[in-house]
């Protein structure tokens, strides 16, 4: 399947749409903790174990980005969708079928494995398309697109736990709502494979970049600079602390207010489900548009250093006022959101456009580390608090002391961000590079 190329006249502004219809589908992920509850109480699960769908599709959404970074950039953005489309849908169908026989390991099988890899693969498509059609505006670009990831739980949240209500919440009711997931985001996703283009870009010699390009770095070479690195540490820290939060939203703001005299019901929940999910998506296109006007590094220092703050309010005063709480979380969320959209254009600004979306898929791994962190420092605390007989509120203090830790592990290795060394810089081509990139243009 060769990357359709745009006739003239096609409009860039008809890209966004197509990434959107991919990143909102596959957002879904982000409102798995709707699911956690029902799965827990029909299958005898703890927290821990109901986590692990979720954990294990965040490692492979990872694990599949850095590895098939390279191929994305090679056959393009439809191929790429059409990948996600076919493993995120049968991951739905999987699950659907483990619930319905009640194993559980297809579940993890369905929706981790085989649904993580449409998440990763789906996840990339359209960043250095939608890069190379807005160079002047990179930042509200991919903000534009990953905004569909983080919004994703906004139509999910609501939507899942209506089928949960209507169908209900025993092993057979899970089933089919899993299965209407599947059916009708493999409907929706199939928009954005029809509809995305690459734009028409004369190639340069022997496939290099344009001397007039700028800093340009392969994705071979930028994994061995220390901005990468850096960088690599700044996502994972972001990400960890703010999917710590998301992944257990739902039970998270129950139990902090479940002994006050005004408990959290399941649907208030799920409702602070589909805000967070809000804030994750308007911070995504917010705070990288915002990056535009000042810079990516100032950008990351206010998600993680008022992020630290937040965080801090929480664990502080966040049982005492639920206006806080919610506040603090939502601003905690658009962060989270936001260094997901700003990371492709602080790569872009340090390596250039050469192989961004390889290198942006490599970087990844950083959520694939941070998609098992998160979870299991809150999940594995909470069951640890609550088996010595602690409940409320002090299920989660340890936790939000560690993400406080993180979040400024993160700061310190923002301030280390520098200009990628001449030396790495592509001067030469590499066979192999250079005949991707003659295939992307």
């Amino acid at each position: 399947m060769s990357p359709p190329v745009a006739p003239p006249g096609w409009s860039r502004w008809l890209v966004p749409p197509a990434a959107l219809s991919v990143h909102l589908s596959i957002g879904q992920a982000y409102a798995w903790s709707v699911f956690k509850p029902p799965l827990e109480s029909a299958l005898g699960l703890s927290g821990t174990q109901s986590a692990l769908p979720f954990q294990l599709g965040i490692v492979m959404l990872g694990l599949s980005a850095a590895f098939g970074g390279t191929l994305v950039e090679r056959r393009g953005p439809r191929w790429a969708m059409t990948v996600a489309l076919i493993c995120f849908s049968s991951g739905f169908l999987l699950s659907a079928l483990g619930a319905a026989t009640e194993q559980y390991w297809l579940i993890v099988l369905g929706y981790g494995f085989v649904g993580g890899i449409g998440l990763g693969i789906g996840y990339i498509s359209p960043v250095s398309t939608l890069i190379k059609w807005f160079p002047d505006r990179p930042g509200m670009a991919t903000g534009i697109a990953i905004m569909g990831f983080g919004g994703g739980a906004l139509i999910a949240s609501p939507w899942s736990a209506q089928m949960l209500e209507s169908f209900g919440a025993d092993s057979s009711g899970i089933a089919l709502a899993f299965l209407v997931h599947g059916l009708a985001y493999a409907v929706f996703m199939l928009l954005g494979v029809l509809l995305v283009r690459v734009p028409r870009a004369p190639a340069s010699a022997a496939g290099r970049p344009a001397p007039s390009a700028g800093v340009q770095v392969s994705a071979r070479s930028a994994v061995r600079t220390p901005q990468f690195w850096c960088l690599w540490i700044v996502l994972c820290m972001n990400v960890t602390a703010g999917i710590g939060i998301l992944e257990k939203a739902a039970p998270m703001i129950t139990d902090f207010f479940a002994d006050t005299s005004a408990p959290v019901s399941a649907t208030a929940a799920a409702g602070f489900v589909a805000l967070l999910s809000a804030a994750n998506m308007a911070g995504r296109i917010g705070w990288s548009s915002a990056s535009d006007l000042i810079g990516r590094k100032n950008i990351y220092r206010v998600y993680l250093g008022v992020g630290a703050l937040m965080y801090a309010l929480i664990a502080l005063f966040g049982d005492a006022s639920k206006p806080l709480f919610v506040l603090a979380a939502l601003v905690i969320l658009s962060f989270y959101g936001g260094g997901f959209a700003t990371a492709p254009a602080y790569l872009k600004d340090l390596f250039g456009t050469y192989q961004v979306g390889a290198i942006h898929g490599r970087l990844l791994t950083a959520w694939s580390t941070a998609g098992v962190l998160g979870p299991l420092i809150v999940n594995w605390i909470a069951d640890r608090q609550e088996e010595a007989g602690r409940h409320g509120s002090s299920l989660y203090g340890l936790s939000l002391v560690i993400m406080i830790g993180l979040l400024v592990v993160g700061f310190a290795a923002n301030e280390l961000v520098r200009p990628v060394h001449p030396r790495h810089h592509v001067t030469a081509p590499d066979p192999e590079e250079s005949a991707d990139v003659a295939r992307q243009q």
